[in-house]
């Protein structure tokens, strides 16, 4: 006799090549997939038009629109995820629940409550590796423990993909097995939002792969990088695929570029503590000046340094910033500010289309000197030689900073020696406490 099978959209916005829904659609009954808008996420989002919200209510629709023809669609919940699951099993009465895996800690407390929720109505809940060739321990050292250097975890990610590849499941294959039933999609005015003015990059950009390692560092090339964190953030893209197509190439930077999110992912699972702490625990002992009128001029892009200034503006208008100029800011708002890193990552995890936990936090990390791999803190960069180096034609600088050559563009907020000084004398402070 069939029974419902619950299939759980998360990071995974896509029909083709999805895990979860795979395994679902194998199991022989009929799946129905959910979709949870999380009353407590969207609570924290201060802007009514966040444009992550659109691009998931956008892509819900796309989806929608593909399932139609199999007279089926995604059933959309609004609420607390627990009260979700709740109204979700009261409804379909499930046997089992299918997910892909989520390696955040709070994504993990939040399945955990979930999973004992559904365990006391007697509805197993599986869960999948998707969203990354190689989880939590699949790539580790020979005692078992996690690398906590991106060339060693590197070295050992690429032995481990040439022997054993990575499987593809065909999921599109199978939507005939989904639960029939048409349900509407709420209209983001519902969910307490509006339609942002961003645009979104498209998920198709494998053109720049490889040419990536001479155009990635040239903020003004409009297709020098792929543009696609924000698919894979929510999971519009396969993994599997891109990284196929990424280790087909000559050139290997940008597949190099993809086994980074999958170290800081691993290292945000392996020491959650990274989240509010520094890796390198004697940097917690750093004492920031945290001067708000100055982190407020580098939130606006009025520091008076160009590159950190087009970058910062380039943020706040278009949810993206190229990943040269994202180390530049970094650096600057802790090294020259000496603002706590915790600010920017904040900040950025307010702007960022593509903000994505792990990488957000690794590579302010990275930042500040105080992550795994970071740079060494003594390694502070000149926005003037950034400058003169990767937009010598202020190209990039002049699209978001019209006013560059007029009166209303202010004086430098610090000088750049004087900041290093300060700076250097600082962390050795904190470094020899």
């Amino acid at each position: 006799m069939k029974h419902t099978v619950i299939f759980w959209f998360r990071r995974d916005l896509r029909l083709a090549d999805n895990h979860a829904l795979f395994q679902a659609l194998q199991t022989g009954h009929l799946v129905q997939p959910v979709f949870i808008f999380d009353r407590s996420i969207l609570g924290r989002l201060s802007d009514s038009k966040d444009a992550r919200v659109t691009f998931i209510w956008q892509q819900l629709q796309a989806l929608n629109t593909a399932l139609a023809p199999y007279g089926t669609s995604i059933k959309i919940y609004h609420d607390h995820c627990l009260e979700a699951w709740q109204q979700i099993v009261a409804e379909f009465r499930p046997q089992q629940v299918f997910c892909n895996r989520d390696y955040e800690p709070a994504a993990g407390l939040r399945d955990l409550e979930i999973q004992a929720f559904l365990g006391e109505q007697h509805i197993s809940f599986q869960s999948f590796k998707d969203q990354v060739i190689f989880h939590e321990k699949d790539v580790v050292k020979a005692d078992g423990n996690p690398y906590t250097v991106y060339t060693a975890y590197k070295n050992k990610w690429l032995a481990q993909y040439e022997i054993a590849g990575s499987d593809s499941y065909a999921s599109e294959d199978l939507l005939q097995l989904l639960q029939p039933g048409i349900h509407p999609l709420p209209r983001l005015a519902e969910l307490g939002f509006q339609a942002s003015e961003i645009h979104f990059p498209e998920n198709e950009a494998y053109d720049v792969m490889a040419d990536y390692l001479s155009t990635r560092d040239i903020p003004s090339l409009e297709n020098g990088t792929s543009r696609l964190g924000v698919h894979l953030r929510f999971g519009t893209i396969s993994i599997r695929k891109l990284v196929a197509e990424a280790y087909s190439m000559v050139e290997k930077t940008f597949l190099k570029e993809l086994i980074w999110r999958e170290f800081f992912m691993m290292i945000l699972y392996h020491f959650p503590h990274t989240v509010t702490k520094a890796f390198m625990p004697k940097y917690d002992l750093i004492v920031w000046r945290n001067q708000q009128a100055e982190f407020q001029a580098w939130c606006e892009g009025r520091t008076g340094y160009p590159l950190v200034d087009a970058g910062m503006r380039e943020l706040n208008h278009s949810g993206f910033m190229h990943n040269r100029v994202r180390m530049l800011c970094a650096s600057f708002l802790c090294k020259h500010l000496l603002i706590d890193w915790r600010w920017g990552e904040a900040y950025f995890a307010e702007k960022l289309l593509d903000y994505d936990q792990s990488a957000n936090i690794g590579n302010w990390q990275w930042a500040a000197g105080c992550g795994t791999d970071a740079a060494p803190y003594f390694r502070i960069f000149s926005p003037m030689l950034q400058q003169k180096k990767f937009d010598p034609n202020l190209t990039y600088i002049k699209k978001w900073i019209p006013e560059l050559t007029g009166f209303g563009y202010p004086q430098p907020i610090v000088d750049h020696t004087l900041a290093r000084e300060r700076c250097l004398k600082t962390y050795k402070s904190a470094l020899n406490a």
